[in-house]
């Protein structure tokens, strides 16, 4: 599974880049607003810190407008993913910008049928939104669960990017699932490595390393 870090936070993004672990960035229209920043610099910055696939998303909701938008974010760098939203419109214009050899991320999907018409129009990548689903009390790995049957079904290429995680608990199960990306918040993605027997470990053996008065260096 990759990970991918959801985020306009360039410091939280070099911090996680450092590790090796994450393999690309999710951003929205929410998060460069909570950034204050120009959108355009925020998506340049992120693509000079990373070197995987980053997603920026267009703000029409107009086919014309959207290829537009989407040939001016593709020219920031080369690992602009293009962010679509799942309308017909938005549908029409990830099969033109697939035709045109450009990587698209189909948002905002809540059902396996919209999974389903994605994959069609030829998406890199469709965005299930779980935790969303679950606040209305939906069950959203189940979403995840009939999208991975059905794109097995008929050998689609689209990559599920499992999205509105909010827990370690959804991105175990969304591994579990077959989901081929996570994207996650900063926290939630350094909330992994976290373990309760973990850290009880670690203080028993740094204890007594320290009754040996030794040291390594």
């Amino acid at each position: 599974m990759k990970f991918f870090v959801d985020t306009a936070d360039t410091a939280e993004i070099q911090e996680l880049e450092a590790t090796g672990l994450l393999d690309g960035v999710t951003t929205n229209p929410s998060l460069i607003a909570k950034s204050g920043r120009q959108f355009k610099d925020v998506i340049k910055e992120i693509c000079g810190i990373t070197k995987g696939d980053v997603s920026a998303e267009v703000a029409a909701t107009d086919f014309e407008t959207m290829i537009k938008e989407a040939h001016e974010l593709r020219n920031i760098a080369d690992n602009v993913v293009i962010k679509l939203p799942l309308t017909f419109d938005g549908l029409k214009a990830c099969k033109q910008l697939t035709e045109d050899g450009t990587k698209t991320n189909v948002t905002l999907c809540f059902s396996a049928n919209q999974a389903l018409l994605a994959a069609k129009a030829g998406a890199t990548y469709i965005s299930p939104f779980i935790g969303r689903l679950d606040d209305i009390h939906m069950d959203g790995l189940e979403l995840i669960r009939e999208i991975r049957v059905i794109y097995d079904n008929f050998g689609f290429e689209t990559e599920i990017l499992a999205a509105s995680i909010r827990t370690p608990n959804h991105v175990r199960e969304c591994a579990i699932i077959g989901a081929d990306v996570a994207t996650v918040p900063p926290a939630t993605l350094k909330a992994l490595v976290k373990h309760p027997l973990t850290d009880k470990g670690l203080d028993a053996f740094l204890t007594d390393w320290a009754k040996t008065g030794q040291s390594i260096l």
